[in-house]
């Protein structure tokens, strides 16, 4: 096998499970059908790939069988690219589906009946590969706007499935170019090891392990108060604790001379993206990247810290609707819960409807 064609195949399988590591530990279904997307791409039936390794489909079924993992792929891809973004398929959603479903077989039926003829490649490949092409453009869009934090390694992942997509839009002319299908070829290698290195920095975010023992004590629970000084007089100063995670609006320098130098921070601004201090650790997120701080967040629990402290609870559910931010809010609370941790909201009560007052009620115990 030549260098290009095993960079596009091991590129291909790192990709795979990145993403595949990624759905085992969120059980989501996103990522789920992404990881599924990937691996069919890690299978695909390409010849420039699967003769090296002494595999080789029948002459007359490749031209069928080719174009069968572009349609599966498109389908997986943009159906969890929906559900990154939405959270869940809509009616709109599966009628486009369908639709894209029905014209791929009726376009692997006229392959199949050789309507096309002989030696028309472009035409042939032109709606599998338009439809793959978009589909991981639409991808790479929903993760940098919805998913990926845009740091430079992270943005790789992204980026890297927008290019390749860019690039299977040309496959149907280019490919009967010879200096254009190796360069090509190598280019496709290279943006899928981009974005296979993309995510896997994404997925293995570095945040580490709260290093001092713990100097706050209290009681496992949800707790929910209308300021910052009910949260002193009932629990005392959390600032202190090294195992605390604050999800906040509060100015960042601010912040810093107050927290222990373990503590984690998530400012949630428009501003900045991106880690703005070290010690302690403050990471600039949008608020519309609710899944990238859910995740962030996750990861948090996941290594030791023991106290989340949310005081955006309002700004975010203005930026992402109340429903997005409650589910946002009760996922966390689930993971503390399960952990022996404790979960503390702010929030006044004033900007709460009945509704959503009795909603948080349930959840928290009012401080």
């Amino acid at each position: 096998m030549n260098p290009i064609s095993l960079l596009n195949l091991v590129s291909r399988w790192i990709l795979f499970m990145a993403v595949a590591y990624k759905a085992a530990k969120t059980h989501e279904k996103s990522w789920a059908l992404l990881s599924m997307a990937f691996f069919i791409d890690g299978l695909n039936i390409e010849s420039y790939i699967l003769n090296p390794l002494g595999i080789h489909i029948v002459k007359g079924a490749y031209d069928v069988a080719s174009k069968i993992p572009n349609f599966a792929i498109a389908l997986l891809l943009s159906w969890g690219a929906l559900h990154l973004k939405y959270k869940k398929s809509e009616f709109r959603h599966v009628v486009l589906f369908g639709v894209l479903a029905v014209a791929s077989y009726v376009w692997l039926f006229l392959l199949a009946a050789n309507a096309f003829g002989e030696d028309n490649f472009a035409i042939k490949s032109s709606f599998p590969s338009l439809a793959l092409g978009l589909s991981l453009i639409y991808l790479g869009f929903v993760l940098r706007d919805y998913v990926v934090p845009r740091h430079h390694i992270e943005e790789l992942f992204p980026w890297g499935l927008m290019l390749l997509g860019a690039l299977n839009l040309t496959y149907p002319v280019g490919r009967s170019v010879q200096w254009y299908s190796t360069m090509a070829f190598f280019a496709a290698a290279l943006f899928r090891l981009a974005a296979a290195l993309g995510a896997l920095k994404f997925i293995f975010y570095p945040i580490g392990e709260p290093e001092s023992a713990r100097i706050v004590d209290i009681t496992p629970g949800a707790y929910m108060f209308p300021s910052r000084e009910g949260i002193r007089k009932r629990l005392g100063s959390l600032m202190v604790d090294p195992a605390l995670v604050m999800v906040t609006r509060e100015d960042p320098e601010v912040l810093k001379a107050q927290l222990h130098p373990d503590a984690l921070v998530f400012w949630v601004t428009r501003a900045r993206e991106g880690l703005i201090n070290e010690k302690p650790a403050i990471y600039a997120v949008s608020p519309t990247n609710i899944g990238i701080l859910l995740d962030l967040v996750a990861k948090a629990v996941n290594k030791g810290y023991r106290i989340l402290c949310v005081d955006a609870f309002e700004y975010m559910a203005v930026e992402n609707g109340f429903d997005s931010a409650f589910k946002f809010l009760t996922t966390l609370k689930d993971l503390l819960m399960a952990r022996g941790g404790s979960v503390i909201l702010t929030i006044n009560p004033d900007s709460l409807d009945p509704r959503q007052e009795k909603l948080l009620e349930r959840e928290f115990i009012r401080g």
